[in-house]
């Protein structure tokens, strides 16, 4: 079996126990080197093959995903964060369907999440904004025209951008474009949950200007939107005196 793990966004307690367990049972390891945390791999078993995938290409993964499978040994390809938000993980799934080879998914804790409780930030603050876009600058992997930073950024919303923090001019540029004010919140949080994590809270203008300050190009969440302030939202309804539920009646 090939288990895709979702390491998390690198505390090294931040990995789901049954990631760890996963980890633990593994004959080899394929791992996100350039972006995990290495710590995890400590709990590792004695004789464990680890290969780094970051020099590596999808064919070489392959090779040994199926190799190890042959072996019969019980496999992690452990990727950054959760594997199902950029983590190109359909195209090696894939690869194991055509060649027979069963997979599971282990869910993992996402950067985002990890920012937000750096930040002790809730993205749906009531009267605010009730949804969070995840979304990334086009690079050498583009991104579909409709979903363009300048159409999400029309509707307001809270907005997490991920791999783009070498692109902040544009970046912003383009959240302007799309309706957003210089004096929005925004946040810029490099390597969430790391003990070297960084996080700068200021507005959507000054964004470039603080990554540069600190030298960020890399490894960093962008958030933007009001909720980044936590001022002004609604007292959530839920947990009302009047509001009543099928737990508690309201007065």
């Amino acid at each position: 079996m090939v288990h895709f793990v979702g390491a998390g966004p690198g505390a090294k307690d931040l990995i789901t126990i049954r990631g760890k367990k996963f980890i633990e049972d593994a004959d080899m390891i394929i791992y996100a080197g350039s972006l995990i945390n290495p710590e995890l791999l400590e709990e590792a078993k004695p004789g464990c093959i680890l290969y780094d995938s970051a020099k590596m290409t999808l064919e070489e993964v392959a090779e040994k995903l199926v190799w190890g499978h042959g072996q019969g040994m019980e496999i992690v390809r452990l990727h950054t964060g959760d594997a199902s938000l950029y983590g190109a993980v359909r195209e090696q799934m894939d690869i194991l369907e055509e060649k027979k080879i069963p997979y599971d998914s282990c869910p993992g804790v996402s950067s985002f999440c990890g920012a937000a409780s750096s930040l002790n930030l809730e993205y749906t603050l009531p009267e605010v904004s009730q949804s969070l876009v995840i979304t990334r600058m086009a690079g050498r992997t583009p991104v579909p025209q409709k979903e363009s930073i300048e159409s999400f950024a029309a509707h307001q919303a809270s907005m997490a951008v991920f791999l783009s923090a070498g692109m902040l001019g544009e970046l912003t540029k383009r959240l302007l474009a799309g309706g957003y004010k210089e004096n929005t919140p925004a946040a810029i949080v490099y390597k969430a949950t790391w003990e070297d994590e960084i996080k700068i809270t200021c507005s959507l203008g000054e964004l470039e200007e603080k990554a540069k300050e600190r030298g960020i190009k890399k490894t960093a969440l962008i958030l933007v939107g009001d909720v980044i302030a936590h001022t002004s939202y609604q007292r959530s309804k839920l947990y009302h005196p009047e509001f009543s539920t099928e737990f508690r009646k309201g007065k």
